[in-house]
């Protein structure tokens, strides 16, 4: 294994593949299901409540899990490159399917409302997934990378918790009102805000002992076990 605090630069098998997932996940979670409100009517014993939440609360959590990993195994400099590589990523794709949406449809083509209304997200719900997206994640990472140090590398559990609560805070409180602010009604807003956010806690929470299993696979098949005791940790740096 090697030194915990260097950082010398070497390919690691598994990172490309972890790096895809995370993308793919981010993508498909701003562009399809950030948007769609869903609720579940929950009944316990004589009483029962409705649960409102996002679609994208299914698998949104994926992405800090993911992160989690990254910062864990790899260190934080190798969590920002996957960060910004999901930033232009996902730009990429917002970018795409607004040219995909402009293009005029064939007069026999008769989905072009239908593809319209699912996919045009406005230029304001975009810009603030992908704001959110950045600030929550490199939250959640520094916060992990800095705990992972105090802890001397013991108590996992501690550090993907407790980065995963202040990164989802972030996210959270900058998206909903950057995103719908003015546009749902306030009540909604905070209601679809405060469960997101503890279901979101509570899965990664709940994800604790795959976390272990993952992260134990990956530092003895990648033979390293990062610190970031040197890293520069300005996001700004690739």
């Amino acid at each position: 294994m090697r030194p915990p605090d260097s950082i010398q630069e070497r390919s690691y098998r598994y990172l490309s593949y972890i790096q895809a997932l995370f993308i793919s996940v981010l993508i498909v979670v701003n562009l399809v299901a950030a948007n769609k409100v869903a609720k579940l009517n929950i009944n316990y014993y004589f009483s029962s409540f409705n649960f409102e939440f996002t679609a994208g609360l299914l698998f949104f959590p994926i992405s800090y899990l993911i992160g989690n990993i990254l910062t864990e195994v790899y260190g934080y400099a190798a969590s920002r490159k996957v960060i910004w590589s999901g930033f232009v990523c996902l730009l990429l794709a917002n970018l795409m399917i607004k040219i995909i949406l402009a293009i005029p449809p064939a007069e026999s083509w008769g989905l072009q409302d239908s593809y319209q209304e699912v996919f045009a997200s406005s230029l304001r719900i975009s810009l603030s997934s992908m704001v959110a997206y950045a600030c929550g994640e490199f939250i959640n990472s520094y916060s992990l990378a800095k705990f992972k140090i105090l802890t001397n590398g013991s108590y996992l559990w501690s550090r993907t918790i407790g980065s995963t609560v202040l990164g989802e805070a972030v996210d959270t409180i900058i998206f909903y009102p950057l995103a719908f602010g003015g546009v749902w009604d306030a009540s909604l807003m905070l209601s679809v805000m405060q469960n997101n956010y503890l279901t979101k806690v509570i899965w990664e929470i709940l994800a604790t002992p795959l976390t272990y299993l993952i992260v134990d696979f990956l530092k003895k098949a990648e033979k390293v076990d990062f610190f970031d005791r040197k890293t520069d940790f300005s996001p700004w740096k690739l």
